[in-house]
C-alpha cells in the first residue's frame, strides 16, 4: 500500500490487540518468520514490552533487518496534552526496543484524564479503577493541541508517519483545516460487514491511507459482549463457498477482497 510520499505500508499486518502478554514474544517472532513485515501495536494492549523482544529476536535471527520491518504503535487517551505525547512514544520506543516508529496513530479522538507512566501502566480507560465508584474521567484537550505534538515527533524522527485511529469525515476534515502535516493513514474498523465505502472514498481523495482493523469481523468482540458468533465472516455462505471455489480459507477470501479494494 503506498502512502502519499511513495512509503510502502505492507498490506497484511499482525495485530496484538487481545495476544496475552506471555505468549506475544512468540507469535510475533513467529510471525515474522511467516512473512509478517508490519506488527501493529498500542500501549494500551498492554504487551509492547513482550512485542519488543519478539522482534529482536527475528532481527538478531537474521530473519529481517529493522529497516524491513514496518511497527505501528498508538498514543493512549491519557497521553493527549501535548507535553505527555513525547514521553508517551519514548516508553512505548522502550517497551518495543526501537530507535523509531514507521508509524504512530492517534488511538482515539478521545482526550481522558492524564495518570502518570510511572503510577500505571498502560492507564486503560478507567481513571481510578481501585477506587469504590471508578470511572472515566475524559480531559478538555483540543485535538489541533495532540496533532501538534505529533508533528513534532514526525520531524524529530523518532516516528516516520502519523495517522489516526477510529476518525470519522467530519474530524479528519477539522484536522485536515490547521495540519502542517497531514494524517499519512486512518485506521478504522473494516470488513466485508462494515465496508464504510463514503469514508474510504473521502481518504482515496485525500490521499490518505485507508487501513482496516478487525479485517476478518467481529470475532474479537463477543467475548465482550458487543457482538454474537453469528455475526462471524467467516461463516458467512458466500464468504465460504468463494474459500472452497478457489481453494483458499474463508480469512484468505476475507483479507484479500480488503486488499483488492485498496485498504
Amino acid at each position: 500500500m503506498a502512502l502519499a510520499d511513495g512509503s510502502l505500508l505492507p498490506s497484511i499486518g499482525l495485530g496484538l490487540w487481545k495476544i496475552d502478554p506471555s505468549q506475544t514474544a512468540g507469535i510475533v517472532q513467529a510471525a515474522i518468520q511467516c512473512g509478517y513485515q508490519h506488527i501493529d501495536a498500542a500501549c494500551d494492549y498492554g504487551n509492547e514490552a513482550q512485542a519488543g523482544e519478539g522482534i529482536q529476536r527475528a532481527i538478531q535471527s537474521g530473519l529481517y533487518q529493522r529497516e524491513q520491518l514496518w511497527i505501528t504503535s498508538k498514543l493512549w487517551n491519557t497521553y493527549h496534552r501535548p507535553e505527555h505525547v513525547l514521553p508517551a512514544i519514548k516508553r512505548t520506543l522502550t517497551d518495543l526496543r526501537l530507535e523509531y516508529l514507521d508509524l504512530y496513530l492517534i488511538h482515539f479522538p478521545i482526550a481522558l484524564r492524564y495518570v502518570p507512566i510511572d503510577r500505571r501502566y498502560p492507564p486503560g480507560w478507567i481513571f481510578d479503577p481501585d477506587s469504590a465508584a471508578p470511572r472515566m474521567q475524559p480531559d478538555l484537550v483540543p485535538l489541533r493541541e495532540t496533532w501538534q505534538a505529533m508533528e513534532e515527533l514526525r520531524i524529530s524522527g523518532l516516528c516516520k508517519q502519523i495517522g489516526v485511529c477510529n476518525f470519522g469525515v467530519s474530524l479528519i476534515r477539522d484536522l485536515l483545516s490547521y495540519a502542517s502535516i497531514p494524517p499519512a493513514v486512518l485506521q478504522v474498523e473494516s470488513h466485508p460487514y462494515l465496508v464504510q465505502p463514503k469514508l474510504l472514498r473521502f481518504c482515496q481523495e485525500q490521499q490518505i491511507a485507508f487501513t482496516a482493523f478487525s479485517p476478518l469481523g467481529a470475532g474479537s468482540y463477543i467475548p465482550l459482549g458487543m457482538a454474537q458468533p453469528t455475526d462471524s465472516v467467516l461463516q458467512h455462505p458466500l464468504i465460504r463457498q468463494l474459500a472452497k471455489q478457489y481453494g483458499k480459507t474463508p480469512a484468505q477470501i476475507a483479507l484479500r477482497w480488503g486488499i483488492q479494494r485498496g485498504t
